[in-house]
């Protein structure tokens, strides 16, 4: 038999099944969910002081992106998703008239390109949901987020209403949540698109072109351009 603590840390909440009574078998799996009620921007989030003041300080992780982070390394302990090599990042040649860290997406073969150098990019592989698909031209990151929550789009709660229906009202982020582990947001000047670059809940679908969504990527893989991404990089999609 299980009891359940509900626990409130800041802007996210820890579900935790805990065993009643003596402690459970060495086999026995304990439940952890862990979700994100708010908005969560670690660049913000920076040591402070002398040192920080000259060179600009050390960049942290938000404590609730470290939980949600673990939750995520947990999850994918149990049931790891096997990556195609072509799809892990990797440095490739890639010869562009755009500046070093502009982010290049070619949603015709899937990949997305972070410009290293004149020759070279740090290509990921993608998949390209129906509004991605809709989207071309040159755009700037406007906004940056950890486990960002979701609301379906007005024309997807009208096409599946009792799929979508019930998060009308936005589903909170965490490691079931389809936006996955970032979110990188694309702007006009100062009009949100509504289109992201973002992780995902479905790794399978990397490398297709998937009903719903803008560009979406394994969830490490994402951690792993969020980081090199910064605040008004310029994005090109062709």
């Amino acid at each position: 038999m299980l009891f359940r603590n509900l626990v409130l840390i800041g802007a996210f909440v820890v579900v935790c099944a805990l065993p009643a009574g003596q402690a459970a078998a060495k086999d026995e799996a304990y439940e952890i969910a862990v979700v994100n009620k708010g908005e969560l921007r670690s660049e913000v989030y920076e040591s402070k002081g002398l040192f920080s003041g000259l060179f600009g300080g050390k960049k942290e992780l938000l404590p609730e992106t470290k939980e949600l982070d673990k939750a995520l390394d947990a999850k994918n302990k149990k049931r790891r998703f096997k990556v195609k090599e072509s799809f892990e990042p990797q440095s490739v040649n890639y010869q562009s008239k755009y500046r070093r860290g502009t982010i290049i997406i070619d949603p015709k073969n899937k990949y997305l390109y972070l410009i290293e150098g004149f020759n070279s990019a740090r290509r990921y592989a993608i998949a390209v949901g129906r509004e991605g698909l809709g989207f071309s031209g040159t755009a700037t990151v406007g906004d940056k987020q950890e486990w960002p929550r979701w609301t379906p789009t007005k024309d997807m709660q009208k096409r599946e209403p009792g799929k979508y229906g019930r998060y009308k009202d936005g589903m909170d982020g965490g490691v079931n949540n389809p936006l996955g582990a970032r979110a990188i947001y694309l702007y006009q000047g100062k009009r949100d698109t509504h289109i992201r670059i973002h992780g995902t809940n479905q790794p399978q679908t990397i490398g297709t072109a998937s009903s719903n969504g803008c560009f979406r990527m394994i969830n490490d893989h994402v951690i792993d351009l969020y980081k090199r991404v910064r605040m008004g990089t310029q994005v090109v999609v062709l």
